[in-house]
C-alpha cells in the first residue's frame, strides 16, 4: 500500500491546481497522489477539452502567489473591456481595465492548453504521483487515515482525501454526501467564433429572453461563445448548418464585432446548479465543481473553485503534522462558507433576473444596468465579485 499525505480524486483544473498549490506552499513537504480516469490528450479528457474559461483578476492573483501564473500567462488572452447589454432594450454597462488601473479585468485560457502546462509541472515534481488512467472505487475511513482502493486494485493510504472529481462526484457518492440540484431549464451551446472585426480584448455578455450570450476574447482573434438557450431552442440551433447558425447568433448578438464569419465545432451541456451544503467530512474535503457547479452567467464557477483550492492548500500547509486533522478541515469549512453562499445566491439571482421577459423584470434590470453605468457605488459590489476580489 502506497502512503501519501493527500490523495486527490480528479486531475482536471481543480485537482491539478490543488496539487501544485500544495507542492508550492509546502516546498515539497507534502506527498500527493492524483487519481484521474482520463489521459491528458484533449480529445478524451472532459476536464481539459476544447472549452475556454475566464480567469478573474482575483484568480490570477492567487495563481501568481502559487507560482503557477507565469507558466499560464503566455497562453492566456487578456480581457481589457467588458460590455454588458440587454437585447432590444436600452440598459447597458461598460467596464474597462483602465478605470480600475489594472493590466486586465481577467484572462481567457483554453483548458487543453492549461492541461499540457499542468502535466509538465506535475512531471517535474518529486512530491506528486499521478495514477492515470484510474479512479476511486472504494473508501475506508479510520480515525487517522483513509484507505482508498482504485479500480486497478491499487490501494493508497492517505491522511486526507480531496474530491475534485466534478459535479457528479463518485467520491461524494461513495461517502453519502448529499447533492442538491436545481435545473435552470437552459442548455449552454459552446463554440469558437471568428468575427469581421478584431476583438481587441473585448468581452461581451448580452442578456436575452432565453438566457445570456457571452463572447470572450481568445488567441488568434477568435471568440469563445457560450449561448444559453431553452432546451428545445438549443437542439434547433445545434442542428443548423454553419451559415444558418451564424445568422441566428448575429440576430441575437448584434453587430458590435461586425459580421460573424466562422464557427468551429459545437457542443452543449444542460445548465444545473449542483451543490453540496457540506464541503468537509471526516478526513475528507470537497473542492471545485464537486462542491458546487454554477450557471456560467458572470463566469463565477471556476473562480469560486480556485478560491476553494487556495484556501484548502493554505490550511494544509499551515498544519503539516496532520494534514487531515479536524482542525484543518474545520478552518477550511469556516473560511469558505460566506463566499460559497453569496456567490451561489448571486449567480442564481442573476439567472432569474436576466433570463425572462416579464415587463417588470425587464424595466428593473434595464434601470439597474443604466444606474450601474452612471453611479460607481452601485457598480462596485458586483464588480468586486466579478473580478474575484472577495474575502476567502
Amino acid at each position: 500500500m502506497k502512503q501519501f499525505d493527500v490523495v486527490i480524486a480528479g486531475g482536471a483544473m481543480a485537482g491539478m491546481t490543488l496539487a501544485l498549490a500544495l507542492d508550492s506552499l509546502s516546498q515539497g513537504k507534502v506527498s500527493i497522489a492524483i487519481v484521474e480516469p482520463f489521459q491528458v490528450d484533449h480529445q478524451s479528457h472532459p476536464g481539459f477539452d476544447s472549452r475556454s474559461i475566464a480567469l478573474s483578476y482575483g484568480t490570477v492573483q492567487i495563481l501568481s502567489k502559487l507560482n503557477l501564473w507565469q507558466d499560464i500567462a503566455p497562453i492566456a488572452t487578456a480581457i481589457k473591456h467588458i460590455h454588458v447589454s440587454d437585447r432590444l432594450h436600452a440598459g447597458m454597462t461598460d467596464i474597462d481595465h483602465k478605470d480600475l488601473s489594472t493590466d486586465a479585468l481577467g484572462y481567457v485560457v483554453e483548458l487543453a492548453d492549461v492541461g499540457r502546462v499542468y502535466h509538465q509541472k506535475i512531471a517535474q515534481s518529486e512530491s506528486i504521483s499521478l495514477f492515470c488512467p484510474d479512479s476511486v472505487s472504494q473508501i475506508e475511513r479510520t480515525q487517522t487515515h483513509n484507505v482508498i482502493t482504485l479500480n486497478s486494485g491499487q490501494q493508497l493510504h492517505g491522511k486526507l482525501l480531496v474530491a475534485a472529481d466534478g459535479a457528479v462526484s463518485s467520491c461524494c457518492d461513495l461517502l453519502g454526501i448529499e447533492l442538491k440540484q436545481h435545473d435552470f431549464e437552459q442548455v449552454a451551446v459552446i463554440a469558437n467564433i471568428r468575427t469581421q472585426q478584431a476583438h481587441q480584448g473585448r468581452a461581451f455578455e448580452r442578456f436575452t429572453e432565453q438566457g445570456p450570450v457571452a463572447l470572450l476574447p481568445m488567441s488568434d482573434d477568435r471568440m469563445s461563445l457560450v449561448w444559453c438557450l431553452r432546451p428545445e431552442s438549443a437542439q434547433q440551433v445545434l442542428e443548423l448548418d454553419d451559415q444558418a447558425f451564424l445568422s441566428q447568433l448575429q440576430e441575437v448578438f448584434g453587430w458590435r464585432l461586425g459580421q460573424l464569419t466562422q464557427v468551429g465545432s459545437r457542443a452543449s451541456y444542460p445548465l444545473l446548479l449542483r451543490y453540496r451544503e457540506h464541503n468537509t467530512s471526516h478526513r475528507f474535503a470537497i473542492v471545485g465543481n464537486a462542491a458546487q457547479t454554477l450557471h456560467p452567467i458572470a463566469g463565477q464557477g471556476f473562480n469560486l473553485g480556485i478560491r476553494d483550492v487556495a484556501s484548502l492548500a493554505e490550511e494544509i500547509a499551515g498544519s503539516l503534522e496532520d494534514v487531515g486533522a479536524y482542525s484543518v478541515l474545520s478552518a477550511f469549512k469556516q473560511r469558505r462558507q460566506d463566499d460559497r453562499i453569496n456567490t451561489i445566491a448571486m449567480t442564481s439571482s442573476l439567472v432569474h433576473l436576466f433570463s425572462n421577459d416579464y415587463l417588470s423584470m425587464r424595466i428593473g434590470r434595464n434601470l439597474g444596468l443604466a444606474l450601474m453605468d452612471n453611479i460607481p457605488a452601485l457598480k462596485t459590489p458586483l464588480l468586486q465579485r466579478t473580478l474575484g476580489l472577495v474575502a476567502r
